[in-house]
């Protein structure tokens, strides 16, 4: 039984998503961002950046437990744990791990700052309404986003014709489109994309994971947390 260190945000929802794809079972250990559980010496053990999600096999290599941080790591760690949405050869495996490295350098930090700029920013105390930073970060979630377009005119997923670990980093974000003040119009095989990957059971099932739970960050004590760390 893997333990899942999760709280109900894109980057959560990679892992959530994976291991319900990948049918392992898991038991959910809570990380609330808002209140600083991620500072925690015991959690810091296991993700010593102070960021979840993370993960403890207690099947790990060489029957040994492992603790896993960094979600593109969870992914390709579980991918190769059960030798599912790796792809089937070199080729497919150096494809996959482009676009994973793509969300994680370019997806995930630019899109995670469009979020904070656009919505989260200009309400802190005092007010930080930056019209430059909102156009820059913008302005880069809608070159990525072309670029996505773009490679899946050629492709039904973004490694190939075969569904991979690389969509399921990347739908967390992109499903958040319109908080990112993007448009589909000019996107269609993104917007295709984007339905075909979120009709997947499972990719449904690793997005409610706690869904209750998921705010919007207004409140003062939590962007001290959050923002101020």
């Amino acid at each position: 039984m893997i333990d899942l260190y999760f709280w109900p945000t894109p980057n959560g929802w990679k892992v959530s998503i994976a291991l319900e794809e990948m049918e392992l079972p898991y038991t959910t250990h809570l990380i609330n961002i808002g209140k600083g559980d991620q500072f925690d010496p015991d959690f810091l053990k296991i993700s010593p950046n102070n960021r979840m999600p993370a993960i403890v096999d207690p099947d790990g290599p060489d029957d040994a437990p492992v603790s896993v941080f960094e979600s593109g790591a969870i992914l390709m760690y579980l991918a190769r744990k059960t030798g599912r949405f790796y792809g089937e050869s070199e080729r497919d495996r150096i494809a996959i791990e482009e676009w994973l490295m793509w969300q994680m350098g370019g997806v995930g930090p630019m899109a995670g700052q469009a979020h904070h700029f656009l919505k989260y920013a200009p309400q802190m105390d005092p007010p930080q309404d930056l019209p430059h930073a909102k156009d820059r970060y913008r302005a880069e979630v809608g070159r990525l986003y072309g670029v996505l377009d773009r490679r899946l005119a050629e492709n039904e997923y973004v490694a190939g014709d075969f569904y991979s670990i690389a969509d399921m980093a990347i739908w967390g974000w992109a499903s958040l489109w319109e908080g990112q003040q993007q448009v589909l119009e000019d996107k269609p095989h993104f917007a295709r994309w984007l339905d075909t990957v979120s009709a997947r059971p499972a990719v449904q099932a690793g997005r409610a994971l706690h869904a209750e739970l998921r705010g919007d960050h207004r409140d003062k004590t939590a962007q001290s947390v959050l923002f101020k760390r």
